[in-house]
């Protein structure tokens, strides 16, 4: 199946739909196993990359964006949706369509896109199909430093140009939580920091 990203031109649509939480790899593994290519040209589960502390160590791990999620690019959208219900595992949850397959506004989608930070070399990695990230979508870790009164300044990555939408940022969890409108309604989304300081260089 032909891999995809968010970038501007693309002719396809892009589809959410609902799945049950913690199936969101399994259901992506069985679309691609089961629905043509002429229906579906990609499909994923957005993730996040965050830090986490283990035995005193801080590592990088990834978790899902959106739990109960999985994002379908396709430019025929009416002949996807009939052959998903032919595939056993969602002919329920497909029971309301207007619910659980929904098309990703313009909006929605320029938000991903922000929240991406798509860099020239993975967009051709993509292209080239060298890249073999099946989540499709991956936002980035965000370096912030903290002055002495425990001010807070985003020094790059995907929150750089987010900061309106910043509620709190947790700097004991390394974790910025982010409100906005997404998929039709106000979400709170969780993203990664990194505390470095103020000079070093963003990578």
């Amino acid at each position: 199946m032909a891999k995809h990203t968010l970038t501007e031109g693309s002719a396809a649509m892009w589809y959410v739909m609902q799945v049950v939480s913690g199936q969101e790899n399994r259901t992506v593994l069985l679309l691609e196993r089961m629905v043509s290519d002429r229906s579906l040209q990609h499909c994923f589960v957005p993730v996040r990359r965050l830090r986490k502390k283990f035995h005193g160590a801080w590592n990088e791990v990834t978790e899902k964006l959106f739990p109960g999620y999985i994002f379908l690019a396709t430019e025929k959208p009416q002949l996807l949706y009939e052959e998903l219900k032919h595939v056993p595992a969602l002919t329920k949850i497909l029971g309301k369509c207007e619910e659980y397959f929904t098309p990703l506004s313009g909006k929605d989608v320029e938000t991903l896109r922000e929240m991406q930070g798509e860099r020239a070399e993975e967009e051709r990695e993509i292209r080239d199909g060298k890249n073999r990230n099946r989540e499709g979508l991956t936002v980035g870790i965000s370096k912030v430093s903290v002055d002495s009164v425990n001010q807070v300044k985003i020094l790059c990555g995907p929150l750089k140009n987010m900061e309106g939408k910043i509620k709190k940022m947790n700097l004991h969890k390394r974790i910025a939580e982010v409100e906005m409108e997404f998929m039709g309604s106000m979400r709170l989304v969780y993203m990664g920091i990194e505390i470095v300081k103020e000079n070093e260089e963003c990578r």
